[in-house]
């Protein structure tokens, strides 16, 4: 799955932080993220590339190739739709999703206190399975989530040269640690 997603990528070798990230009013970066699920079930491979505008804070993720081995392919239509969803969730969760509270209460209670990743903010998501009738069919529904945020805070370190830590990767919290 690594040689897959970076063939898909076309990831050539260079040092990181990217030199030439400098693209106008934002740094580009890409990242890669791999992992193994539940010990020997799933292999996933993800790569990304990422634009961040140090002023606003805004991260946009462009482009996710993932290669994906859970073993016998079955349905490749739904585990495809299925894959992309946990790509999509993920993203979401690791750039806007976050539960807030005052002294007593929840206080995200809605879509404005609340955001997620919309339309518009959706990357282009390339997906390659890779399938081998000779193994069992394995379980594949939470597999790509796994290495999202990983790739993501890695293609941010590799357009800004800072490690985002904590998640959610909110606009205020890139500015404050771009600073």
């Amino acid at each position: 799955v690594i040689n897959r997603a970076k063939e898909m990528f076309g990831w050539d070798t260079r040092p990181s932080p990217n030199p030439g990230a400098d693209a106008g009013p934002v740094k580009l970066g890409r990242g890669f993220a791999y992992m193994r699920y539940k010990q020997a079930e799933n292999y996933v491979a993800i790569a990304m590339s990422v634009a961040v505008n140090p002023s606003t804070g805004k991260i946009q993720v462009r482009r996710v190739s993932c290669a994906h081995d859970c073993g016998l392919v079955v349905n490749p239509n739904a585990l495809r739709n299925q894959i992309e969803g946990c790509i999509v969730q993920t993203l979401s969760r690791a750039l806007f999703e976050e539960v807030k509270f005052d002294t007593s209460k929840v206080t995200s209670v809605d879509w404005t206190s609340y955001p997620i990743l919309t339309f518009p903010d959706a990357p282009e998501i390339e997906v390659a399975l890779l399938n081998r009738p000779d193994q069992p069919l394995m379980g594949a529904g939470e597999a790509a989530a796994a290495p999202v945020a990983a790739a993501l805070a890695n293609a941010v370190y590799d357009a800004t040269g800072v490690l985002l830590k904590t998640v959610p990767f909110i606009a205020e919290r890139v500015k404050a640690a771009l600073a």
